[in-house]
């Protein structure tokens, strides 16, 4: 998968870009890791129940140059990509993405728009 300057997940409410404001040690602050080849990345598990292990793996990856990034939410195991936004599923856990999404719009990491 590619880098995108924004991406829209299927199904969900938002579109994200990446803020023009955007900068590394914002991303640090926020507990993104930088990885071997300079990109940074963001994991967090989407549980209902906290630390049940019962969720869906979160990860947000943004490019080393700061221009592009991608979103992927699968299974715990991290291999099957999972639709989190379908009617009416997991309502608990797509509250907890756009609340941990919303922060990272606050912290001028990303901006959002409806979709």
């Amino acid at each position: 998968m590619a880098f995108d300057s924004h991406v829209h997940l299927k199904d969900c409410d938002f579109t994200y870009t990446i803020s023009p404001n955007i900068k590394r040690y914002t991303l640090k602050d926020n507990t993104f890791e930088e990885t071997k080849v300079g990109n940074f990345q963001l994991s967090r598990m989407l549980e209902e129940v906290p630390n049940s292990g019962n969720g869906f793996l979160l990860k947000i990856i943004i490019n080393k140059d700061l221009t592009g990034f991608k979103i992927n939410i699968t299974d715990k195991s991290g291999l099957h990509l999972v639709n989190l936004f379908k009617k009416d599923a997991n309502p608990v856990i797509q509250e907890k993405f756009y609340f941990l999404m919303d922060s990272l719009v606050d912290r001028d990491i990303f901006e959002k728009e409806q979709a």
